[in-house]
């Protein structure tokens, strides 16, 4: 398990930064792949990329390409520019701190994904689909079989691998070296089968589950009475296959699939980072990247199944998401940040789009990197990766070519974003929220386990808008014994939410139900969709987080069940129990608990209990505005603010701070502006955010 709270560690997370001896340290860079480079072009795309103001290097480092035969590899001794080793000497007599992701599995458009043929030809290794058969990822530029992470082979097989390289990287982590960071494996999603029946169900998985079971109810007689099941023995017990419930009694078995997916994933990358700090990597973080859980377009909710953040960063330092988007898909990068900011230990984008893979049908463009680079700072970003720095083959558009040329208007862009976050101190600053917003992944894991249709999890944006991840055009309308069908009105009771305090001018954080309750407390309002059932657990929770001071913000329905379907009334029975105030509060102790029983009634508590609750707020001229405001660690006087127009027409915006302010500078383009009071004024051409380095007199 991390020890990522342990100041005493030479690289820790402390307080949503990086820490380098105790330090908060940047972590802003992008990859450089030195397999696909000359050699002799090493140290100009070095160069150039430092002169972009990057100050760290990520590398893949692909079992693939250094595989000569089982257990023999080639570092150089073959070909040149495998030569891993004089690459990391290199890079740290640049000056640069590092990020290494040695994989197994790296992706980076290989044919293979970092895989040795031998390893994707042995059937030992291959995932199974519910109907046994092997699962394919159908990928450019041909499709190849997803791996088992659940079988002993494929750690025995990594292990040789992680003999070979962490050899080499132990040599070069921190303090000795610049590695002050390994990724563990890459975007683990069942490779990209994250439809809950695609994968995995091979024997191994199918074990797994059935010890998940027993961790989770104790024994065979446990998994019987929540399923009101009769087995002959736990070999008896399968999982799900499809989807065919038509009971409210029948959903803990297929919502205990969907958990244990998420546990697969889960346990799986715990197991390599344990492989990891055996062979020396212990003293530097380890840390994860899920893909980006919202399919074409975006969406609004379910984006926790099958990826559990929380859970993950029991097991390594910090996960973050990978964000490849457009200046259209603000919403998409507004959620993903939100979450992640809400939801991890350091709020980082391990791959941030520099550039595209060819096949991606609507890539963007250089003022759709620059929109998202500053949608994602907006939100609360505090470290990422650019995916790519450096062109190679399967890459385009990147702002440095193979042969080091560089893409004027793309670099001038990136200097202009590493001059801003050195000059704004962005590693000091914090975006605090005092709401926030629960996915509650219970639902999710229903609306997951309820699909009814397939597509291939490809990562290509299909024409038809659909996608591998379950949404409401895929899953089951049956109400399953209730009023209405909790896997598809769970999302509109989300977005209700969501938009209403957005209309508040109160900003909010994003997380789900997996997150630690003493994390909840630094929130003052904590908002949750709360339907027929919700776990005891989490029932008694967030009784306790009302009972301590907090408002507690739920609907339409105080549960009745427990995640079994048993009866339990705990959060229903406090209300009862509280003290009535208006507009549908209850006293809970020094706390509150809201009820908003019906849609048209969200946007009015939330605006009672924003009023209530002397919560930050930010008052937009224009409705189509999003305003956020970031403290700066130190300097209770300063504080920058942002300011988005995500619309394709320009907007006049009048913003109401609150507080007298004494200067305000824009400092992407490093002009100031007259100060009027509270308010900032400023023209937003279409497409923009504007970003204030505000001084305020008190």
């Amino acid at each position: 398990m991390s020890a990522s709270a342990d100041t005493y560690r030479p690289v820790a997370l402390t307080d949503g930064a990086l820490t380098l001896h105790g330090e908060r340290a940047a972590l802003y860079g992008g990859a450089v792949h030195y397999w696909r480079l000359d050699r002799d072009r090493w140290d100009s795309v070095l160069d150039a990329v430092r002169r972009m103001g990057f100050t760290m290097i990520s590398i893949y480092i692909p079992w693939e390409v250094h595989e000569i035969e089982r257990g023999r590899f080639d570092f150089g001794q073959v070909n040149p520019a495998n030569d891993i080793d004089a690459f990391l000497s290199l890079c740290e007599a640049k000056g640069f701190r590092i990020v290494v992701r040695p994989g197994p599995q790296i992706n980076s458009e290989l044919t293979y994904f970092g895989y040795p043929r031998r390893i994707l030809a042995d059937e030992r290794l291959h995932a199974r689909s519910a109907m046994g058969s092997k699962v394919v990822l159908t990928q450019v530029p041909k499709p190849i079989p997803a791996l088992n992470y659940a079988a002993e082979e494929f750690f025995a097989e990594t292990a040789l691998w992680y003999d070979a390289i962490c050899a080499i990287l132990t040599k070069h982590a921190y303090p000795h070296g610049g590695i002050v960071a390994a990724q563990v494996d890459n975007e683990m999603a069942y490779f990209f089968g994250v439809n809950a029946y695609a994968a995995d169900y091979s024997d191994a998985s199918v074990q797994g589950y059935r010890r998940f079971l027993l961790g989770k109810y104790g024994d065979l007689a446990g998994i019987d009475a929540a399923y009101s099941t009769a087995h002959a023995n736990l070999d008896a017990v399968e999982p799900p296959r499809r989807f065919d419930a038509t009971s409210r009694q029948e959903i803990p078995w297929y919502a205990d699939w969907a958990d244990y997916r998420e546990r697969y994933l889960v346990d799986s990358m715990a197991r390599l980072a344990g492989m990891m700090r055996e062979r020396g990597l212990g003293g530097i973080a380890l840390f994860h990247n899920y893909p980006h859980p919202l399919g074409p377009g975006g969406a609004v909710s379910g984006f926790t199944a099958p990826y559990n953040l929380a859970a993950l960063e029991k097991e390594l330092d910090f996960v973050g998401f990978d964000i490849y988007s457009r200046k259209e898909l603000y919403a998409h990068v507004k959620t993903i940040a939100s979450y992640v900011v809400g939801t991890s230990r350091f709020p980082y984008i391990p791959e941030f789009i520099a550039g595209v893979w060819p096949w991606y049908l609507d890539p963007g463009d250089l003022r759709d990197e620059e929109f998202v680079t500053k949608a994602a700072l907006m939100h609360g970003i505090r470290g990422f990766s650019r995916y790519m720095l450096v062109e190679r083959d399967r890459w385009l558009d990147s702002p440095i070519r193979r042969d080091g040329r560089e893409r004027p208007e793309k670099v001038a862009m990136f200097r202009n974003v590493n001059a801003m976050l050195d000059a704004g101190d962005f590693v000091n600053l914090r975006r605090r929220e005092d709401v926030l917003l629960l996915a509650n992944r219970e639902y999710d894991r229903l609306e997951a386990a309820s699909v009814l249709v397939s597509f291939p999890g490809d990562f290509l944006e299909t024409p038809s808008g659909f996608s591998e991840y379950a949404g409401p055009l895929t899953i089951s309308e049956d109400l399953l014994g209730f009023d209405e069908p909790i896997q598809l009105i769970k999302s509109t009771w989300f977005t209700a939410f969501a938009d209403a305090w957005t209309s508040t001018g109160a900003g909010y954080l994003l997380s789900d139900t997996a997150l630690a309750p003493e994390r909840w407390r630094e929130h003052k309002v904590l908002v949750l969709t709360t339907l027929d059932y919700l776990d005891s657990g989490l029932q008694a929770a967030l009784v306790q987080y009302a009972e301590a001071g907090g408002t507690l913000v739920i609907g339409p329905k105080t549960p009745t069940l427990d995640s079994t379907m048993r009866p339990c009334t705990l959060l229903g029975d406090a209300v009862a129990a509280g003290v009535p105030l208006e507009n549908g509060a209850t006293r809970v102790g020094s706390g509150r608990i809201v009820l908003v029983p019906t849609l048209d009634a969200v946007p009015g508590v939330v605006a009672e209990v924003c009023r209530q609750s002397g919560l930050r707020i930010m008052t937009a001229n224009d409705p189509r505005l999003d305003v956020t405001v970031h403290d700066t660690i130190g300097d209770p006087k300063t504080k920058v603010v942002f300011v988005a127009n995500p619309t394709a027409e320009p907007i006049d915006a009048a913003i109401e701070i609150g507080a007298e302010l004494h200067t305000v500078r824009e400092i992407w383009a490093g002009r100031d502006l007259g100060t009027t009071g509270p308010t900032i004024a400023d023209r937003l051409p279409p497409y923009s955010i504007h970003i204030y380095r505000c001084v305020f007199n008190a």
